[in-house]
């Protein structure tokens, strides 16, 4: 095929010890995690009037969201003696100030040192420099990231930033969260997402509502051979959505065009933290955040437009169904890849020309963990 996107080689995956070894896993750390750009919620969940914590690359950040929905982001550490300015997973600003519960400095929402509280600073004390330090943010479709990096880089989803321009994502809700600790490192999960080749054998659901799944397949140019009319329609025959019956699970969305109806499900992915599923009915986003080097936190969130979700007979266990069990399915055959990392009869494996995504995604975790300026193992 002329087209074909599959390697004419094979070549070598990362080595096991890049899955298990402690002083690698805190290289992505510093390295991909410390300076990517990370999902972090969906803007509308954050509760004005409030600080939310998050953790990013074990580095405690808080999200200020003001009595007017504005939002700004903030390392969480008071700048008097390095106390936490908030200490659960949220808590009530006082007024329009951030305040310290220790010693009640107290913030702008801008970062600004506004008052020291009872402390009467000498006339050397300058406000100015006891401001809050900023962390990056950056809300696309509704979706709120955040970046440690002094310089953040360019925020660019694999598709583009207009890939989901014709969907309402930003008005979309969460209507149901999963969350489960997967025993396997978190390049394990991406390579699997990465890859159709375990479809037949692992997710015997999906390959009936995705058929060209069950030929270990994602695309028409990783075939060898490709029947237009058998083989170009996305979903079963019958089947509009990923939902247990097939059926959209409320009104479609009204803005698709008829090629993006018939793609029924546009994955857009930001490495290293998340891919959202756009479907002609609802949306899903699934984030990753690394524990240590044998363990990571997925998050599923299914997001649905506000009247979806009201309607009298609404069956929210007749959409997330579906998708739980895939991922559950996903999650116990990352933690089997896990486990055989751990032989000492394995080193290092070798790529399959359908395995290309997965090539791309050890080449962009080599060419970030470089900039250190340490040296990384080869894929030649």
């Amino acid at each position: 095929m002329s087209d074909t996107v599959l390697l004419d080689y094979c070549p070598k995956s990362l080595p096991s010890t890049c899955y298990l070894d402690d002083s690698w896993f805190k290289r992505e750390q510093a390295t991909i995690w410390s300076r990517e750009w990370i999902y972090i919620g969906r803007q509308n969940s954050f509760a004005h009037g409030m600080l939310h914590r998050k953790n990013i690359a074990n580095c405690s950040i808080i999200i200020c969201c003001n009595v007017h929905g504005q939002l700004s982001a903030f390392h969480n550490v008071c700048m008097h003696r390095g106390a936490e300015l908030c200490p659960g997973i949220s808590a009530k600003m006082r007024g329009k100030l951030i305040t310290c519960p220790y010693h009640a400095w107290a913030y702008a929402d801008d970062g600004r040192l506004v008052s020291t509280a009872f402390a009467t600073p000498t006339e050397d004390f300058d406000k100015s420099k006891h401001e809050l330090k900023p962390v990056h943010l950056k809300t696309w479709n509704g979706f709120l990231f955040a970046c440690l990096a002094e310089t953040p880089p360019e925020f660019a989803p694999d598709l583009g930033l207009d890939a989901l321009n014709n969907w309402p994502m930003s008005d979309l809700v969460v209507g149901h969260t999963v969350q489960k600790t997967m025993n396997c490192n978190w390049k394990v999960f991406w390579e699997n997402y990465n890859e159709c080749l375990h479809c037949p054998g692992v997710h015997p659901e999906l390959t009936k509502m995705v058929p060209v799944y069950s030929r270990g397949i994602m695309s028409k140019q990783e075939a060898a051979t490709w029947d237009g009319d058998r083989e170009g329609r996305n979903l079963r025959e019958g089947a509009q959505s990923w939902t247990v019956s097939g059926m959209p699970c409320g009104p479609e969305f009204p803005n698709l065009t008829p090629e993006e109806r018939d793609e029924a499900h546009r994955f857009v992915t930001f490495y290293p933290t998340a891919f959202v599923v756009a479907h002609v009915d609802y949306a899903r986003v699934v984030s990753l955040q690394p524990i240590d080097a044998e363990s990571t936190l997925l998050t599923a969130e299914w997001l649905f437009d506000p009247k979806t979700l009201a309607q009298p007979n609404f069956d929210l266990a007749h959409v997330t169904d579906f998708a739980t069990g895939v991922l559950e399915e996903d999650a116990t055959a990352c933690e089997w890849n896990q486990r055989g990392l751990r032989s000492p009869a394995f080193k290092q494996g070798r790529l399959m020309p359908q395995e290309f995504y997965i090539h791309d995604f050890h080449k962009w975790v080599l060419e970030r963990v470089s900039k250190d300026g340490s040296l990384v193992p080869s894929l030649d």
